[in-house]
């Protein structure tokens, strides 16, 4: 049997509010499954499970504030489960005298009764989501659910509810956000001996690729140039493993694979870096989708631990907004932020000539207890040499 607890979502959290559970005692998980949502400065966060089991017990009650690392549940291996089944299976039963006169036919062994079905039993839905529509007269077939394959969320009831906003979606508190990404950031510039560099790099030969590759999509299927940014990074990284990975416990961790944080804002102000996992193995088609449903979610207040917890080296880009050049502060317990640009028109030698060309500037702020100057220059020329060959990406 293993404890499930409550996963850290960031270097600034240390608790979470518990405001749904998602399976039940009796419920068979499998590592990856949602299985909880907590509320952090971040908005709601939906939490995943990393074992696979049957739920043998939930420890935390509804609405509780939960520290980090606070066990939430308890699960049973498959093979724990079915053991527990045949001990109480096979259990003999009690001895007792033989009666005086033979006893009346006893009825033929069956399961517990359980109660009839009603119509919403047959609807995926949460625990707290079924409360809430009893509560409030509420038809779950007339719910549209938001949840893991279309489970339906408490927030999904309340919407239809109160036919506004959910709490998911207006509940984030941005001045706590903002207290604790500053305390963060100050952890990260006290604790963390950081270096700047920056790089310029051609981009017109990425642009050329780019619109040729989006010539004939519709405008949902397009890909966007941040895409061959973080593709670029997440390469690079593989190749120099010093720029992606954990410093904790007095020493650096290389991480296994390349999870890039992909800084976003959310509305209304504040900042999260959600990941995208194992960022340099997808194709930019794979990247371009999983980066929109990721905006998506975040946009709607709802994101996943995992992609909270894992990040391991981060991306950053302003160019929308007219910035030429951005530098990051590391975020811990990682080791590097990447931060890019407007793409801008400038006087540039190419062949022997001086044309204009289009250039964007990349900076890297690294962790100089891990990785130094020269090792950051050579990790910057390798991902402008891979944005200058699009088709490598």
């Amino acid at each position: 049997m293993v404890e499930f607890r409550m996963p850290s979502l960031g270097a600034e959290m240390e608790a979470g509010t518990l405001v749904e559970w998602l399976v039940g005692p009796g419920d068979r998980v499998a590592r990856g499954d949602i299985v909880a949502v907590v509320e952090t400065q971040k908005g709601a966060i939906e939490i995943e499970i990393f074992d696979d089991g049957v739920v043998d017990e939930l420890l935390v009650p509804l609405g509780a504030s939960v520290p980090v690392g606070t066990a939430l549940a308890r699960i049973s291996s498959e093979r724990e489960a079915a053991a527990a089944e045949t001990t109480v299976r096979d259990r003999p039963a009690a001895a007792s005298p033989p009666p005086a006169t033979p006893p009346p036919p006893l009825p033929t062994p069956h399961q517990p009764a359980r109660l009839p079905a009603a119509p919403s039993d047959r609807i995926r839905a949460s625990p707290a989501a079924r409360r809430l529509a009893q509560e409030r007269g509420i038809d779950l077939a007339t719910v549209r659910g938001s949840g893991p394959g279309g489970a339906i969320l408490r927030d999904d009831v309340e919407r239809v509810s109160t036919g506004g906003t959910t709490r998911a979606e207006a509940g984030i508190d941005l001045a706590a956000m903002r207290t604790a990404i500053g305390a963060a950031m100050a952890r990260s510039k006290r604790e963390i001996p950081h270096y700047y560099l920056q790089h310029q790099i051609d981009m017109t030969a990425a642009e050329a690729w780019l619109a040729r590759a989006n010539a004939d999509r519709p405008p949902e299927s397009r890909l966007l140039m941040g895409v061959l940014f973080t593709k670029a990074v997440a390469m690079a990284a593989r190749r120099f493993p010093a720029f992606s990975g954990f410093y904790r416990n007095g020493g650096f961790e290389p991480a296994a694979a390349v999870h890039v944080g992909i800084a976003i804002a959310i509305r209304g102000g504040g900042l999260v870096a959600p990941a995208i996992h194992d960022a340099a193995e997808l194709t930019l088609d794979e990247l371009m989708a999983r980066l929109r449903a990721l905006i998506q979610r975040v946009r709607a207040g709802r994101m996943r631990s995992s992609e909270l917890a894992d990040p391991t080296i981060t991306v950053s880009s302003l160019g929308e907004r007219g910035v030429e050049v951005l530098y990051g502060v590391i975020y811990p317990p990682q080791v590097a932020i990447l931060g890019f640009g407007r793409t801008v028109t400038r006087p540039w030698v190419a062949d022997g000539r001086v044309e204009p060309r289009s250039i964007v500037t990349a900076t890297l702020s690294g962790d100089h207890r891990v990785s130094d100057g020269h090792s950051g220059a050579l990790f910057l020329a390798e991902i402008g040499r891979l944005l200058q060959e699009p088709e490598t990406l």
